[in-house]
């Protein structure tokens, strides 16, 4: 399953669903993934510009100082690389226009021009405004807040966590031989996701999500002599254009060498509705209905059962579809 969502990066929303930041967690966010430009890379843009521009107090000073820190820090390091491609272009060329030019400087060039010309669009990116409706994409790898009840208190906290969860007792190398845990099946909640459900429930708010299909299974027709499968990108919307509960399995991984501890999740996923199976897709997201999210972050450990009927008690719009 290809899946993608899109997430409310205006953290002040959650409190609808009485959700409180667990600043904590954010802040720890922004400094870990300062090194080595990881803040860019595995924090979607929308996230990253609410944390730096936060001016209303939903975030405290050190945090917003901290976020800003380390979008300097990935700015600093994206045009050091362009400064070592762009010496590395002026030697390629310079090679080349000598008497004796040779495949190396060929391939210096090329690889060099590449690569200023992407960390120039990077840069580009960095500086241009999220999207206006102030949500954004998340990939598996990437963070998004999602609202779990605090162990401690039981109150409502928003957290960032790593979209792709790691099952306890698992390595970072056990998540790299089985990286599909960033989609928890329903019909495996039972086996596979046995020491997460019911006892680590969340949920994420998104308003779209994304699927890969092939071609011809969203065109409903079979392949024809010599045409290869091609795989375009569907945008699934709720009709109603209500935000959705996302029913989500989350962990923490504790603290190792220099890393602190984080959050991990995934979303749970069930057969299609018929308007998604039409499309070509064969899993759909389960919205919790708003009534239900207090018994789903809450669950009795080992109650399978009832676990299972907030599942099949959920939210059922219909789901309309466009090329992304």
């Amino acid at each position: 399953m290809c899946y993608s969502a899109q997430i409310w990066a205006d953290f002040k929303k959650y409190e609808r669903f009485g959700g409180t930041l667990n600043i904590t967690e954010f802040t720890k966010l922004a400094g870990w993934t300062k090194k080595k430009g990881n803040w860019v890379k595995v924090v979607p843009k929308a996230m990253r510009r609410a944390m730096i521009d936060a001016t209303s107090g939903v975030l405290d000073i050190g945090t917003v100082e901290m976020a800003r820190a380390a979008e300097a820090e990935a700015v600093a390091l994206i045009a050091s690389e362009i400064g070592v491609q762009e010496a590395r272009l002026v030697e390629a060329n310079a090679k080349l226009a000598s008497p004796k030019p040779t495949k190396k400087a060929e391939n210096d060039r090329r690889v060099a021009t590449n690569k200023i010309g992407a960390g120039k669009k990077k840069l580009e990116d960095m500086a241009s405004p999220a999207s206006a409706d102030g949500i954004d994409r998340i990939w598996p790898g990437y963070f998004a807040p999602v609202m779990i009840s605090d162990p401690s208190t039981g109150a409502r906290i928003v957290a960032p966590m790593r979209y792709r969860c790691r099952l306890p007792g698992w390595t970072e190398a056990d998540e790299i031989e089985k990286p599909g845990t960033y989609n928890a099946r329903r019909d495996k909640l039972a086996t596979v996701w046995r020491k997460v459900f019911t006892h680590n429930h969340g949920v994420m708010v998104v308003d779209r999500f994304y699927e890969s299909v092939y071609l011809h299974d969203l065109q409903q027709r079979p392949l024809v002599p010599g045409e290869r499968e091609q795989s375009v990108e569907i945008m699934f919307t709720p009709q109603t254009g209500q935000d959705l509960c996302v029913a989500c399995l989350w962990t923490y991984v504790e603290a190792a060498g220099e890393d602190p501890g984080f959050y991990t999740f995934a979303i749970v996923t069930d057969d299609p509705p018929p308007e998604i199976a039409i499309a070509g897709h064969d899993r759909c997201i389960i919205p919790i209905k708003p009534e239900n999210i207090d018994a789903w972050l809450n669950p009795e450990p080992g109650n399978l059962a009832a676990a299972f009927d907030i599942l099949d008690d959920r939210e059922r719009p219909f789901y309309e579809h466009e090329l992304a």
